[in-house]
């Protein structure tokens, strides 16, 4: 017997639902790609991205996911040989990393604790010694960090590491994965002094995997004139033609883009700073519900630090607990898909994710499908992690 029959809840760090009005909006049959309202699409979009990053940059859509836009970045900027310093806590900056150096950058890594957040003081340390270098050709062109990690489900100070990168004059770019955090928290690209950030559309956009974005500051674009990388497809300067199809090096992905605009108009009639703190309030409902969880139980946060913890996904590790039942007993059994620990974490936890289209219901819905497998799994944990997320929410959130 199950009660899983309904509206599968799916309480993964991406892809994420998806809300009717933007599937309404990207159920259309195609249209001209040349002249009427999808040139007019592209425009608003390019604009209202420059608001979510928060820059005066110039923003790029790819036909492509998360790990698109990270060549397509590295495509821009870097030439054979350059170095890149890869920030590491957890699994994504490494990844971005990888696909560096297979395309023939050479990689250094401020090697970090995937349990914590990249410690500003260890950038500096690696940065003042890379000056030191006399061949002036190797020092570092770029480096790499994730503002969220899903993996890990950590979140990294952005401002705090450009002090670091301030404080020793170095004049490397500063390439920020905001593929988990943006439209989630607050990410100010010019105010931070980011260089080159990157999303895609399943995370926080609330739309389906297949469309991804750049956004290229001042600094970028002087870079972006010397790279020796560039191919057509992911090249900035080809995608400033004058015909409406060049910003996408051809055919544009037409139904996703008027979702993309049913999702923009979603989050800015919310208002950012109002989508910031539904996140923040869900997510401390899940960290005061993990929190009762682990007291006497094998559950524990991957991320010691609360301050350190995203909002918009939560990494729970099960000390030696095979999680496969547990998940099992969610989707199986009850509709709610959980995210499976991934990379290292693979096997050893479980991940609740908390951003995009969510709100109390869904995620107290979460919360307690978790719970009740956890009793009924027989799997040792503190009682009263739902109550705990109820009582969170009903004192911050207030009449």
């Amino acid at each position: 017997m199950t009660v899983r029959n309904g509206r599968q809840f799916l309480s993964i760090p991406g892809p994420t639902t998806v809300p009717d009005e933007v599937l309404a909006a990207m159920h259309r049959p195609a249209v001209d790609i040349y002249t009427g309202p999808l040139v007019g699409i592209t425009d608003s979009s390019l604009a209202d991205l420059r608001r979510l990053f928060r820059t005066k940059g110039q923003p790029y859509i790819y036909i492509g996911n998360g790990h698109g836009a990270w060549e397509g970045a590295l495509a821009n900027v870097l030439s054979a040989g350059d170095t890149v310093l890869v920030l590491e806590s957890g699994r994504f900056a490494a990844g971005w990393g990888q696909m560096a150096e297979a395309m023939g950058a050479r990689v250094e890594t401020v090697t970090g604790d995937q349990r914590r957040a990249v410690d500003p003081a260890l950038l500096e340390a690696h940065l003042r010694a890379d000056l030191l270098r006399k061949d002036k050709a190797d020092r570092i062109k770029a480096i790499l960090v994730v503002q969220v990690d899903t993996a890990s489900g950590v979140v990294n100070d952005i401002p705090a590491l450009r002090r670091a990168i301030d404080a020793t004059g170095h004049d490397a770019l500063f390439m920020v994965d905001a593929i988990a955090s943006l439209g989630t928290m607050e990410f100010e690209m010019d105010k931070w002094g980011v260089d080159v950030a990157v999303t895609c559309s399943q995370k926080g956009l609330m739309m389906p995997p297949g469309i991804s974005f750049a956004a290229a500051g001042p600094k970028a674009m002087a870079a972006h004139g010397e790279a020796g990388f560039r191919t057509r497809y992911w090249d900035w300067t080809e995608r400033h033609g004058e015909e409406h199809y060049m910003k996408y090096c051809g055919t544009p992905p037409v139904q996703m883009l008027y979702g993309l605009r049913q999702s923009l108009d979603m989050l800015l009639a919310e208002g950012l700073e109002n989508v910031f703190e539904r996140h923040r309030l869900l997510a401390g409902a899940v960290h005061a519900a993990v929190a009762v969880w682990a007291e006497g139980g094998v559950l524990e946060f991957n991320i010691t630090e609360p301050a350190e913890r995203a909002p918009s996904v939560t990494t729970i590790l099960t000390n030696g607990r095979d999680p496969a039942p547990l998940l099992d007993y969610c989707r199986e059994k009850c509709g709610v898909v959980l995210g499976i620990a991934i990379g290292d974490l693979n096997g050893k936890g479980f991940r609740i994710g908390h951003m995009g289209h969510v709100n109390a219901p869904m995620l107290l819905g979460t919360l307690g499908v978790t719970e009740t497998a956890l009793a009924a799994l027989d799997i040792p944990h503190g009682r009263g992690g739902v109550q705990a997320a109820i009582d969170y929410l009903a004192g911050a959130v207030k009449p």
